[in-house]
């Protein structure tokens, strides 16, 4: 297919997504941005199984399609040529690739998809019919989610970027429901004492994470206050959490590990307040309508920052930061820095803010 065909007459799309959680949850406003572009067109999403629960409850989302993992390299080429011929029976007539990958392209040429968009990256250029030049430091707004917008606009389907204040699930779960379903899983009382989820890992590294000793600090000041603690994160996490939660005391449970992506939305939401490193939970929590303090450190929040009502972020300033590095190769000063009083005076302050009766509790 030329490059002049409109990909406004799209009918059936192909959106390949993101495959970070955080990710993810900041194309929701280029997704909706399509479906209003588009707005007779069916529009699937492939996805890998750890981000798919994000689009399933997406009203912009006629379908998700899961794109399994592979254990190896081989494994990993047959599963391209695999996943291609499998969608050439859809008929797709449009592939919008979120995803920056080669894989995506690739993915998309097998399919016979004829009409492939997306940036040219990863030397992916010539797969493409319709390839979209990367936008330079300054030449958007500076949040990510930008960045899947931009590419809305370079392709003609929005004229110009909307201004994103928050990016929230189309359908939360209520907190009532989010509250029953949390006591279930835990086992302690959540009826009446304000619910603080805490999320101590980062799957990019551990230059993103705050100090463990730190987060079981804030915890027992908080549980002193009356709150209840819950911790969430990844099965590779499951230890760090664990072990903060024991540090912590019997008013606090860890379910990491023990929640699939769809149970994480279905349980955050219960939370008053989540603090978080940057991360994907962080993105999660705020898009589900949860008051979010976030501690960042090596990354930027002008272009992470969760975009969740009455999120905050505190970070200490620090001549290296944001270096963007998996790990510190020095002193992790920019985390070593957010110290636990100032972090507990911001968490007290939010939730005196959302929770009625709380100056009461605290």
């Amino acid at each position: 297919m030329s490059e002049n065909v409109d990909i406004r007459q799209a009918s059936n799309v192909l959106v390949r997504s993101t495959n970070w959680v955080g990710d993810a949850v900041l194309t929701l406003p280029a997704l909706r941005a399509l479906r209003g572009a588009l707005p007779r067109a069916r529009v699937t999403v492939l996805a890998r199984p750890w981000v798919s629960a994000i689009f399933e409850r997406e009203p912009a989302v006629d379908r998700v399609l899961i794109y399994p993992s592979r254990s190896n390299l081989l494994g990993m080429r047959t599963g391209w040529w695999r996943m291609g011929r499998s969608l050439r029976g859809e008929h797709f007539d449009a592939a919008l690739l979120f995803q920056n990958a080669f894989e995506a392209a690739l993915i998309a040429r097998l399919a016979a998809i004829p009409l492939r968009a997306g940036y040219a990256r990863e030397g992916r250029g010539l797969l493409l019919t319709h390839a979209a030049p990367v936008p330079h430091a300054g030449e958007i707004p500076a949040h990510e989610c930008y960045y899947y917008l931009e590419l809305l606009r370079r392709l003609g389907l929005i004229a110009e970027l909307p201004p994103v204040r928050h990016i929230l699930l189309a359908e939360p779960p209520s907190r009532q429901a989010a509250r029953e379903k949390l006591a279930a899983i835990t086992g302690i009382s959540v009826r009446s004492a304000p619910v603080v989820g805490l999320s101590p890992g980062a799957a990019f590294g551990t230059a993103k994470r705050w100090l463990p000793g730190r987060y079981a600090e804030v915890g027992r000041a908080l549980v002193g206050d009356g709150a209840r603690i819950v911790l969430f994160g990844s099965q590779s996490e499951s230890e760090l959490a664990g072990r903060i939660a024991g540090e912590i005391g019997p008013a606090a449970r860890s379910l990491a590990g023990r929640t699939t992506l769809a149970e994480f939305i279905d349980t955050v939401a219960a939370c008053d307040l989540f603090l978080t490193n940057d991360s994907g939970a962080m993105h999660l929590a705020a898009a589900a309508g949860v008051p979010v303090l976030a501690v960042f450190g090596p990354t930027d929040e002008r272009g992470t920052a969760p975009l969740g009502p009455g999120a905050r972020i505190l970070r200490k300033q620090v001549e290296c930061a944001p270096c963007k590095l998996r790990e510190c190769p020095i002193d992790h000063r920019c985390m070593t820095g957010v110290d636990t009083a100032g972090v507990l005076a911001v968490a007290r302050e939010m939730l005196q803010s959302s929770v009625p009766g709380a100056a009461q509790l605290l």
